[in-house]
Parts: structure tokens; sequence; C-alpha cells
């Protein structure tokens, strides 16, 4: 007899503590079908429900982001970043927690930072090349994660004599962190970038803003260029955009990649950022926005329609 056949024979008389991990799966899924048999109609009604709710709901919430961006997108970044929380607290997820902690009081001081007037002219720099590391580590735990499931579908996984699903859930774990640590990073410098949008620019010695600009000198953050646009830098490069205006590679990528603008920050001039962009990723493609809207509605949105559903479930008595 096959032992992964869930519908074999099974002797109920024994205790669950007492039976193989084979003979409690099989258990638990015979008194599954056990419990759930004859109630047909009432599974149809609670599946009519779930799709009548998430219908309404996608209309309501295109509704709201057309007419409300801001409070729209407030409210989605908020449910974003305390709704895995709760969850991961409920079920004890402390590998979430921890991330979910570290993530919370970097990013809080750096926006402490941006928000704090009057602005200091090395703090456009300390903001970008914050959220353009967690830009890239998204990227890269996107990608690793991406591999590892292509990987196991391949059956690369039996070369190391491991299980498909311990490859695959590590995979789609890194993929989770991936998109979620990238969009709430993403969204959280958008609102920090329109904050200090108005006060980027050059800063003199004195912390004021002015519209002199030296030569061989970031029009970002201020400070001295190390390398020429046309050298290679070790630690980073220095751009030149076609208004001539010159940056540091991370103040620069932070602007226009985290920042999400088009713009020369210091003379507004529009430019061409295309050859900036090595990949798609940071391309502002209208597909990643897609791919960001339906994270947004996976994270913030779908655990609360649920949870909606549930309550009316439980009003007309549909268990």
């Amino acid at each position: 007899m096959d032992p992964r056949d869930l519908h074999a024979p099974v002797d109920l008389n024994k205790s669950l503590s007492e039976m193989s991990p084979e003979e409690r799966l099989r258990a638990e899924h015979q008194m599954m079908h056990e419990k759930h048999k004859g109630h047909e109609q009432m599974h149809s009604e609670m599946f009519l429900i779930l799709i009548l709710t998430l219908f309404v709901a996608q209309i309501l919430l295109v509704q709201w982001k057309q007419r409300h961006y801001r409070s729209y997108s407030t409210v989605t970044l908020i449910a974003m970043w305390v709704i895995p929380l709760i969850i991961s607290l409920y079920y004890a997820f402390y590998r979430f927690i921890i991330v979910w902690i570290v993530f919370t009081i970097i990013t809080s001081i750096v926006m402490r930072k941006a928000l704090v007037k009057p602005i200091q002219g090395t703090t456009p720099r300390l903001v970008y090349k914050w959220f353009y590391f967690i830009y890239k580590l998204s990227y890269a735990l996107g990608i690793i994660g991406y591999i590892i499931m292509m990987l196991t579908f391949l059956g690369f996984n039996f070369l190391f004599n491991q299980q498909p699903n311990v490859w695959m859930d590590c995979g789609f774990l890194l993929v989770f962190y991936g998109l979620y640590l990238g969009v709430l990073g993403r969204d959280v410098s958008e609102i920090v970038s329109d904050k200090m949008a108005s006060h980027v620019g050059y800063y003199s010695p004195q912390g004021m803003p002015t519209r002199h600009l030296e030569d061989n000198v970031c029009a970002v953050c201020g400070n001295k260029l190390l390398v020429s646009e046309k050298e290679e830098g070790i630690i980073e490069s220095t751009y030149k955009l076609s208004c001539n205006h010159v940056f540091h590679e991370f103040c620069i990528r932070g602007w226009c990649i985290v920042g999400k603008k088009q713009t020369c920050p210091y003379c507004k001039e529009k430019v061409d950022l295309k050859r900036m962009f090595c990949n798609p990723w940071e391309k502002p493609h209208l597909l990643y926005g897609k791919l960001l809207d339906w994270v947004r509605w996976l994270v913030a949105w779908q655990p609360l329609i649920f949870f909606i559903v549930q309550g009316i479930n439980w009003l007309l008595g549909l268990e």
C-alpha cells in the first residue's frame, strides 16, 4: 500500500500521538473530509461570498486610489508595515519579526533625519544610500530565490540529497523577503523623497541652500566628486546628465531610482536617464509598477478582505 495515499485505511482507535507521521496525515485528512461531508451547498455559498467580496473590494480600492491617491498610499503603507507583523506574531514567525524590527529601526532613523528641519547637506546622500541598498538587496534576494525555485523544478536538489520542499521553501522565502522589502522600501523612499525634494540641492558650509554650484561638486549632497565622469570609480563613479550637472553615483541613482524622479535635482530640467539603468528592475517600467501594485494587494489588502469574508460567513452562520 502506498503510504502517500491519503484515502488508505487508518486505525482511528489510535490517538494521533500514537500514529506514525503518515498515519497521522491520513487520519487528519479523512477526519476533515468527514467533517465537511454534506456541506456542498454551504461551501458554494461561501465561495460565492468570497468572489463577490473580492470583486467589490477591487472596485472600491481602484476608485479610492484614483480619487484620493495620497490617503490610499498612506493607508496601504501602514497596512503593509503592520499586517505582516501581526500575522508573524500570531504564528510565531521569529525570523520575519527580527528582520522587520531591524528594518523598521534603521528606516525610522533615516526618515527622522530626512524630515528634520533644517535639513543637513549630507542627509540626501545618507537617505538615498540606505534606500538604494534596500533596493539592491531586494533585487538580489528576488533573483536568488527565483533561481533556487527554477533549479528545484529541474531536479538539482537531488544532487545535494535535499527534498524538493526544502529548496522550494527556501526559494519562496527569499522571493517574499525581496519583494516585501523592495516594495516597502520603495514606497517609504517615495514619501521621504517628496518631503526632501524642495530642500535638495547644493548646500553651503553654513547649511544654507544656494544657487551657486562650484566645479567638481555633487549637485545633490554638495560634497566633492571623487573622480571625473570619464573615469571608473573604485567606490562609486560620477555621472553627468544631459544638463551638464554632475553627481555622485549613489546620489543620482538614489534620486532617480529610489526617489523615482526623472529631472535634474539641481535645475529641474527633464533629462534622459536611460543610460543609467542597466537592467529592467531599475527602469521606471509599467510592468514593474503593476508588479508592485500586485504585491501591495497581496500583502496589505488580501488579509483584510479575507478577514471581512470570515466575518460575513460568521454572521450568516456559515462555517
